[in-house]
């Protein structure tokens, strides 16, 4: 098993930054990849970006060029550096950690965008 805990999100003006963070109980170079995803009011879960266990990076398209996913190995964390915040980005993002076919999740932390 993986607990993921995140962390990091709060209330900015549009055009600001933020930055979550994900600590997982298992070295994230045992897991295969690892993925922030997000659910806004009203909507469904929606993939974010994603980092595997070789650094390769994934994102979707509506964040490209403006949030980065990188880790830590050495602190088992996934950081995700969100610039340039829409209001349209505000949700609950949770951090997502594929082990040997499993999915993991956390309980996800809130992020809201002012206009």
């Amino acid at each position: 098993q993986v607990h993921l805990v995140e962390s990091g999100g709060g209330l900015v003006q549009a055009g600001g930054s933020l930055g979550l963070s994900c600590v997982a109980s298992a070295s994230v170079l045992r897991i295969n990849a690892m993925r922030w995803y997000r659910q806004g009011p009203g909507k469904q879960r929606e993939f974010v970006a994603g980092i595997a266990s070789g650094g390769f990076t994934t994102y979707a398209d509506f964040v490209k060029g403006r949030f980065i996913i990188s880790r830590d190995n050495a602190k088992n964390t996934v950081f995700l550096q969100m610039n340039s915040l829409k209001p349209e980005d505000t949700a609950v993002y949770h951090c997502n950690a594929l082990l040997n076919g499993e999915g993991y999740w956390g309980q996800g932390t809130q992020v809201t965008v002012s206009s």
